[in-house]
């Protein structure tokens, strides 16, 4: 199959650059990233508990409007390539990268509250030199999933709160790569970009139960998304004797996996409040692609292009956090963490597309209320990675093979906003 990778590269590219790991996109709010998000599902500081856990809203006294954005700068070194073929090497494939986020949130009598949260799950953003020895493989990925979640939370007691809704999620992406066909066509690869989009239904529940006072405990499910993407597969500067140079209808069907995230959140005394939580992530979903091009001329269908078939072998993950915040004064709270989020993929199926490895993120935050009705967050966290290994074989004859190690960090700030009425 000539193709073979260009669609496996498409769950690749749902892959982050951010705090989390896999496909996941952790950035949802400031006021959570400052202890690493140890204690999302049992803390609701603000109307972004909506993803969080959606119970919280019960929590949230008054109507509030909620947003940020994110800004994440990611580091990405090569070493050891090694390829049949020449090219650069260069890294830092992922361009200076964006995520907005924003909630609102209002009680609508004693039990019941109403919230809305706009977000962004899942998103990637990878560009390699024009040149990259491995852009066989992929050589440009940009793909993002966008949120809307519309939210109701109940009090069942004191002590016990419900929350959920559905997410009405919309995907998009544009990835590509090359094929090595420069003998057969005047020393120029012949080039694949593929786009599509598609809207799917979701869901998002959770529960929160003040075990003490002091004590609160929380769980959250996100449910997997079915996606079924339409659009096409651009083939340009093909060999005359191929006969693919054009546009083909095609279509994929991707599941982006459930996710439950529980914590702890502990209050020691009026000024520290620990956190502790723990996410595990069904990337199992993930384990096999079959992507079909419609129109493909006979030649193209010998070569194995009218469907196409790649095994991924990702494995579910646990990540786990632990952060603290320490009241300061009636204005001023300060907030640390630390996460490890284990990679879905190993050495023998990692790719070009998300070399990724074991990920650890250091985090530090604080929020400011000048009064009652307004505070402002900030975050800032260090990521880093264990040194991880690319080895993707020619499986199609024009995929060069190509090897090489990849160690990888970011540096990520996130603002938030939070003003009530």
């Amino acid at each position: 199959m000539i193709l073979q990778s260009t669609f496996a590269l498409t769950a690749c590219a749902l892959s982050a650059t951010a705090v989390a790991n896999g496909l996941a996109v952790n950035e949802q709010s400031a006021s959570g990233a400052g202890t690493a998000y140890a204690g999302r599902a049992s803390t609701a500081l603000d109307a972004s508990t909506v993803y969080g856990n959606p119970a919280g809203l019960s929590k949230l006294k008054r109507t509030e409007v909620s947003g940020g954005f994110a800004i994440v700068s990611a580091k990405v070194n090569i070493s050891d390539a090694q390829s049949s073929t020449s090219g650069s090497n260069k890294g830092d494939s992922v361009p200076l990268v964006t995520v907005p986020f924003g909630y609102f949130s209002t009680p609508i009598n004693q039990d019941f509250t109403f919230g809305m949260g706009v977000y962004v799950p899942q998103g990637l953003v990878n560009d390699y030199e024009r040149n990259f020895q491995g852009r066989y493989h992929g050589s440009y990925s940009k793909v993002q999933v966008i949120t809307l979640q519309p939210t109701l939370a109940y009090r069942i007691n004191e002590r016990v709160t419900v929350g959920g809704g559905p997410t009405i999620n919309y995907i998009e992406g544009d990835l590509r790569n090359d094929l090595a066909t420069g003998a057969l066509n005047a020393g120029r690869d012949t080039r694949i970009k593929i786009k599509g989009d598609d809207t799917a239904l979701g869901y998002n529940i959770g529960l929160m139960v003040d075990l003490s006072d002091a004590t609160t405990w929380g769980i959250t499910y996100h449910s997997k998304v079915d996606y079924h993407l339409t659009g096409h597969t651009e083939v340009s500067d093909s060999p005359g004797a191929f006969g693919l140079n054009g546009k083909y209808k095609t279509s994929l069907d991707v599941t982006l996996p459930e996710s439950v995230n529980t914590s702890f959140t502990h209050r020691f005394n009026e000024r520290w409040t620990g956190y502790l939580g723990s996410t595990w992530t069904r990337w199992s979903h993930l384990s096999k692609l079959e992507a079909k091009n419609k129109g493909v001329p006979p030649l193209g269908q010998q070569l194995g292009f009218n469907t196409i078939g790649e095994e991924l072998n990702w494995h579910d993950t646990l990540s786990v956090a632990v952060g603290a915040s320490y009241q300061l004064d009636k204005q001023w709270v300060l907030r640390a963490g630390f996460a490890y989020d284990p990679s879905p993929t190993t050495n023998s199926d990692r790719e070009v597309r998300i070399p990724v490895g074991n990920r650890r993120a250091l985090t530090l935050g604080a929020g400011y209320s000048p009064n009652a009705d307004l505070t402002v967050d900030l975050a800032y966290a260090y990521l880093w990675e264990n040194s991880s290994s690319v080895s993707q074989p020619n499986t199609s004859g024009l995929q060069p093979a190509y090897s090489a190690k990849y160690e990888n960090s970011a540096n990520g700030l996130v603002a938030q906003l939070t003003y009530r009425f």
